[in-house]
């Protein structure tokens, strides 16, 4: 309205467009009362966008804020409610960032006017990428609004049915709302007019009903009063979808999902993107050398970073204006953007600033009881509002827990109060229970690992369902300087807390040891420090680490000249290992010389590295990011072996067709890659899709290309739940392999173990 200059207009238009509404139904209701009428009151997107900047030159710049979308969405949603609408409709939503304020304010004024109605929200898949304009995939939009518990979600607009079908199928399978669905008719043609009739548009959305995705039928852009009648006609009498019954997980969100419950491995969280960690990027955001910066977040996530802690708390900083920059910035950053955002200050003014800057669900690091019960109240609901997951401290007005008691004991009540009197999820409750540094000569220190490390249990027993982080980088700060030791320092604590229930830690994503490849004696001595276990553990440590200080560099040169003297298959595994790429194509080429076949490499020496690999990481001696770099690794060997591999394939004959994708979520392809290869080597004949491909997609090339096994991959999205009944009742043999299911999870349901 305000580019019309009629925005004083606003909220009379939304008045008397509801009591017309209202008049109508009431109407109906009374002529057919078997058959009740409600009226809807829509929000809709605006003609702006609150992630997207309209200026190519200044990819920070907004022409709307969170505040100004919030004033407009409020002004309407009272109108509405005071014409007589029976529920608060959120729809068309390109942008999720533009939705979370709509449901803010929807939710700011029910409180003032002392109402609750019911929501739907409804969002819209822009084009054949599967995602909204401002880049979120289905579930990662779904994720971010799950927060306000609508009666509804939904997608219309912008698809036709045919299009339409898999984010619908996709919504239906996560949703714990019921969901709805508004499809075009169709495409537009050449006219911008709509040629699917009401027949065949029926047909479509009764067989998506048969298929048990939906819970409300409607039409969008080129639907006539025909297209209505034909599709409830073809939906009459089919039973509704059953609402899923889906595991407790904390559920969040960049521009894809991540979803993190009892069964996740551990969590890595970037931490270089904090001013108060990181001399480098404290100076390039006073220089406001911003593109450098985003950069550090950048190597954070490719080294494997699921979330990346954001701090901007520097006394000679505007934390407010670096936060509102750097996290706009990101936000045209998809391959930053796509893991959630952790914002991270001790001053609510800043973490309230970065809650209207991020669409995805991020977490808010921290809020804690050293300011009374009031204060902490306050802002649990306000991050509840935001859409949020928390970090509490155990702080409370005491000061911070530093003994296993304290620390349960400041968790257990944080935690009732959380979920008793304001209504917080659990699973979305991150306690942080204070990691402190230890070897510090002060006997009354000695303990603090031990008591996280025993806390974590404590928590993990007591308090179901919430999580437990940390900023690993505080136990070994007794030893900066000495890289080495604090490496091993960071191993050792996070072998012991992990197993004792810790689900997430800020790390350096790219500068984590492995436990099993620390020395003997480094590692005994870090553990009687960490552990406790011996009064001299302290003095012991500190005349072990000057032999180690400043020798990164010396022992890498020394441990190179020592194992490039190792037996070929030897050196492989160590690189593998280590993520060492210097000398993989060297080596790879002295094992094919040894072999009979090229593929002999892969299937012996390279492999047995990779299960070495899978071995370190599933006994959490290993991390993802470690895991990510010898999978780089691997790709690499592999790449180097497959022109041999392909000179050496038999011509002419085939032993069948194979499809093989990465599932959508996913972007990881290594094992992907290397079964195609070694099928390929057998004679079988390859189709691969790629990664980030849709259940569609995959089987509708699998008919067109008349397979014979479909074959699907991935590293942190479970591969056989979202595609184990299409699997079933498309009739292909499946082959499944993913990091993120257990050995037959979901899969005895849909096939009876027949995979």
């Amino acid at each position: 309205m305000a580019d019309y200059h009629m925005e004083s207009l606003s909220a009379e238009i939304n008045y008397q467009a509801a009591l017309l509404a209202r008049a109508c139904a009431d109407e109906w209701t009374a002529r057919t009362p078997e058959k009740p009428r409600y009226v809807a009151g829509v929000l809709g997107p605006t003609n702006r966008t609150a992630s997207i900047s309209p200026d190519v030159n200044d990819p920070a710049f907004r022409n709307v804020s969170f505040d100004q979308l919030v004033e407009a969405y409020r002004e309407s949603t009272r109108a509405l409610v005071e014409g007589g609408a029976d529920l608060i409709m959120i729809e068309t939503i390109f942008d999720t960032l533009n939705a979370k304020a709509a449901a803010f304010a929807v939710e700011t004024e029910f409180e003032a006017l002392g109402v609750t109605l019911p929501i739907m929200i409804s969002g819209t898949i822009t084009d054949a990428s599967g995602r909204t304009l401002s880049g979120q995939t289905t579930e990662a939009f779904y994720n971010s609004l799950r927060h306000v518990k609508p009666l509804t979600f939904g997608l219309n607009c912008a698809l036709g049915p045919d299009e339409l079908r898999q984010y619908v199928a996709e919504l239906s399978r996560i949703s714990e709302s019921y969901v709805t669905a508004h499809p075009n008719a169709g495409l537009p043609n050449a006219f911008g007019e709509y040629d699917l009739d009401a027949e065949e548009m029926a047909k479509q959305v009764g067989e998506w009903a048969h298929a048990g995705f939906l819970n409300i039928i409607g039409g969008c852009c080129g639907t006539t009063p025909a297209h209505i009648a034909a599709m409830a006609k073809a939906v009459e009498g089919v039973p509704p979808r059953q609402l899923p019954e889906l595991p407790v997980a904390c559920r969040l969100s960049g521009l894809e999902p991540l979803n993190i419950d009892a069964k996740s491995l551990f969590v890595n969280v970037g931490e270089r993107t904090n001013v108060t960690g990181s001399a480098r990027f404290k100076r390039l955001i006073k220089e406001e050398k911003y593109n450098e910066a985003l950069a550090v977040a950048r190597q954070q996530v490719e080294s494997g970073a699921q979330i990346i802690d954001i701090n901007m708390d520097e006394g000679m900083l505007d934390a407010e204006a670096a936060m509102v920059r750097f996290l706009s910035l990101i936000a045209g950053e998809p391959d930053i953007a796509r893991v959630p955002i952790m914002i991270d200050s001790s001053k609510w003014s800043v973490i309230e600033k970065g809650l209207k800057c991020i669409q995805g669900k991020g977490i808010v690091n921290s809020i804690s009881m050293k300011e009374g019960e009031e204060a902490f109240i306050h802002h649990a609901k306000l991050v509840r509002r935001y859409g949020a997951a928390v970090v509490v401290m155990a702080f409370d007005e005491v000061g911070q827990a530093d003994t296993r008691q304290r620390k349960f004991e400041i968790c257990r009540r944080a935690y009732q109060i959380l979920t008793e009197r304001v209504g917080f999820p659990p699973e979305d409750i991150i306690f942080d229970p204070n990691i402190f540094a230890v070897a510090t000569g002060i006997e009354e220190h000695n303990n603090y690992a031990v008591d996280f490390i025993e806390a974590c249990a404590d928590i993990k027993t007591h308090l179901p369902h919430a999580m437990i982080s940390g900023g690993v980088s505080n136990v070994s700060f007794s030893f900066r300087g000495n890289d080495p030791v604090r490496e091993a320092i960071h191993a050792v604590f996070l072998y012991h807390a992990i197993r004792n229930g810790m689900d997430m830690g800020i790390v350096n994503a790219g500068q984590l040891a492995i436990y099993d490849d620390l020395s003997t004696e480094l590692r005994e001595a870090v553990e009687d420090v960490v552990l406790n276990r011996r009064q001299d553990g302290t003095e012991r440590l500190l005349e072990l680490a000057e032999k180690y200080r400043g020798s990164k560099d010396n022992e890498v040169a020394v441990q190179q000249a020592e194992w490039r003297g190792w037996p070929v298959v030897k050196r492989l595994e160590y690189s593998l290992v280590k993520g060492i790429t210097e000398f993989i194509e060297l080596d790879t080429e002295e094992a094919r010389q040894q072999a009979d076949r090229p593929i002999e490499v892969i299937e012996g020496p390279l492999m047995a590295g990779m299960n070495v690999v899978g071995d370190l990481f599933g006994e959490g001696k290993m991390f993802l990011p470690q895991v990510v770099k010898s999978a780089r690794v691997m790709k690499q060997a592999v790449a180097y072996l497959e022109p041999y591999i392909e000179a050496s394939k038999q011509k002419g004959t085939t032993a069948g067709k194979i499809l093989l994708a990465t599932v959508k979520g996913d972007v990881h392809d290594i094992g992907k890659n290397i079964v195609g290869v070694v099928l390929q080597c057998n004679n079988y004949e390859i189709i691969d899709l790629g990664v980030m491909v849709p259940t569609d997609k995959i089987l509708k090339t699998a008919r067109e290309q008349n397979v014979d096994i479909i074959g699907l991959s991935g590293l942190i999205t479970p591969v056989a739940g979202r595609n184990g009944e299409r699997g079933k009742r498309d009739g292909a043999p499946r082959l499944y392999s993913a990091a993120a299911d257990r050995r037959g999870d979901h899969l005895q349901g849909p096939y009876r173990g027949e995979d």
